[in-house]
């Protein structure tokens, strides 16, 4: 096991400035404009480098066939859809079905599904014939909440990394050998590719690699924590809680504002902070710990009876309440917490008057 995960690394280490060089002769690059960070023009498609690294690594673990192929299948859909997408700018619907024939794969060929929850007094909940359409759904948002978050030199791949660790230590305390070892692989394969990627970036992953690392995230999530209880369930939510905040937000503040829901805009998380002064590498990093923290929270949350993670769950929300009005991820007049409290503050001023 440990040679495949060395072998993974060291594939995307040597592959990634392979990839470089042959993007670079075609002139495949991300260059700058309104939506990019980026202010010269800076070679794509690094995504790749993983991809490659994580199929070697699939093909030498000894996993069950009737998974590596659905698996390796739609991995390769969804990276074809984000190459194809990083060389010709693919419109919004077309990205979409690519992603919906990826997890179409995957749930039907492969049998990964969310059949029920157990609800805190309320039993078992199945699905039924809405379980499909909700483990697409659940796939093909995660997918899109990693694209989202790519938008600075290593920040998709530095959060993806820290999620999958997270995964497969929790899958190691649940006993889980076949999703730690493909957990690994992908952490492995990232991992190569990370020094290249970080800032300042001398190559991209690309929709290539922010699509593909969603993608098997999510289907890793669904592996390690479907068909258990309600409170199991929000791990995986919490594991990926930077990531799902912030493509919820992009939501909300596109309706908000009345944009379209595919528009791109200069507000994310990353942009926010940036704004507020902390440079490109102090951002990236400050969101690795944030994303370090919803882990901790998802571990905590774990071991904690349910009144405890009702307790974790709220004091969570609140804390993200108090950061979307703070670094205005909604829009700069949504604060109600603030004013709430404001007001309290000037309550009390009055009565010691």
């Amino acid at each position: 096991m440990l040679t495949v995960i060395l072998i993974c690394f060291l594939a995307s280490l040597l592959l990634t400035p392979v990839v470089r060089r042959i993007v670079l002769k075609f002139d495949i690059t991300d260059k700058p404009d309104k939506r990019r960070i980026n202010v010269v023009p800076i070679p794509s498609l690094g995504g790749v480098a993983i991809f490659i690294a994580f199929l070697i690594g699939m093909f030498l673990l000894p996993i069950d066939r009737t998974l590596l192929w659905p698996l390796v299948i739609g991995a390769s859909v969804i990276a074809m859809t984000g190459i194809l997408d990083d060389i010709f700018e693919l419109k919004a619907r077309y990205k979409l079905i690519g992603q919906l024939l990826a997890a179409g794969i995957i749930v039907f060929w492969g049998g990964i599904n969310i059949t029920f929850i157990n609800l805190p007094f309320g039993g078992e909940v199945y699905f039924g014939y809405l379980s499909i359409p909700l483990t697409i759904l659940w796939i093909v948002a995660i997918t899109n909440a990693i694209n989202l978050i790519d938008g600075l030199d290593g920040l998709a791949a530095g959060v993806s990394t820290i999620a999958l660790l997270t995964i497969m230590g929790m899958a190691f305390v649940m006993g889980d050998p076949l999703v730690i070892m493909i957990t690994a692989v992908l952490a492995a394969s990232t991992l190569g590719f990370l020094p290249y990627n970080f800032y300042p970036a001398k190559i991209f992953m690309g929709d290539t690699g922010a699509l593909f690392l969603g993608y098997i995230i999510a289907i890793l999530s669904l592996m390690g924590f479907k068909n258990v209880t309600f409170i199991s369930l929000i791990v995986p939510v919490l594991i990926l809680g930077v990531p799902i905040f912030d493509t919820i937000l992009a939501i909300i503040r596109r309706i908000v504002h009345r944009t379209p829901i595919a528009m791109a805009d200069k507000s994310h998380l990353h942009h926010s902070l940036m704004k507020l002064g902390f440079t490109h590498r102090q951002t990236v990093i400050l969101i690795y710990a944030i994303s370090a923290l919803f882990s901790l929270f998802a571990l905590i949350f774990t071991m904690s009876t349910f009144w405890g993670s009702f307790l974790l769950i709220l004091v969570l929300l609140v804390i993200v309440e108090f950061f979307v009005e703070v670094l205005g991820l909604v829009s700069q007049n949504y604060r109600p917490m603030m004013r709430l409290l404001r007001i309290e503050r000037i309550e009390r001023e009055e009565e010691q008057e």
